[in-house]
């Protein structure tokens, strides 16, 4: 007796041996799987698509990659610098490793008052919303208000040897590094930066 046969017999047993509020139910049961079967994998698919999308931001965001959103401002004078995608995807990488575990989507978790969003970065003193004074905070980083030091407390190159993530970057991944902190925001949106409302 073959398997398919077997099983036609024991479905015949169980549709004769049952009354019909059982019949029912087993029925119900057999379909219902189907569709929780078809549920599950809507629900599946509803919550992996924006896991997805954290994994790889650039697939949501990849029509963005236009020639306003590449230009950043290079130094306080106005210069500007158009960055290549492959730069920024670079910049995101590194920041990620180096930055990431307290400036995780922009914000800082030591203060969740300073982010690195342009707005407060133009409101840093000196300003730190271009290349060139971001590369400058990473090389020796002062307070908010520029009055001191806090080498000792925020990596830096200067304190490498305190915080040896830093030990291993050079002056064009700081520079990748500035440029990405720069160009996500106009990425991510008010996301970026945005602190606990978007968590």
């Amino acid at each position: 007796m073959t398997t398919r046969s077997l099983n036609c017999v024991i479905q015949e047993i169980v549709v004769y041996q049952h009354h019909p509020p059982m019949n029912s139910f087993l029925h119900r049961l057999i379909t219902g799987l189907g569709s929780m079967t078809r549920r599950c994998g809507a629900l599946l698919a509803v919550f992996l698509l924006p896991l997805a999308m954290l994994v790889n931001p650039s697939a949501a965001y990849g029509a963005n990659w236009d020639t306003d959103t590449l230009t950043v401002p290079q130094n306080a004078q106005g210069a500007t610098a158009l960055l290549t995608e492959a730069e920024v995807k670079s910049g995101r990488a590194t920041f990620n490793q180096s930055c990431g575990s307290c400036h995780a989507s922009g914000i800082t978790k030591t203060n969740h008052n300073v982010g690195l969003d342009p707005e407060t970065l133009a409101l840093a003193t000196p300003p730190r919303n271009s290349i060139e004074s971001l590369v400058d905070y990473l090389n020796d980083p002062t307070s908010y208000d520029g009055e001191y030091s806090i080498a000792d407390l925020h990596p830096s190159l200067r304190s490498s040897d305190i915080f040896p993530k830093m030990r291993d970057l050079s002056d064009d991944d700081l520079r990748l590094i500035a440029g990405y902190i720069l160009v996500a925001p106009k990425i991510q949106g008010d996301s970026w930066g945005g602190g606990k409302i978007y968590f």
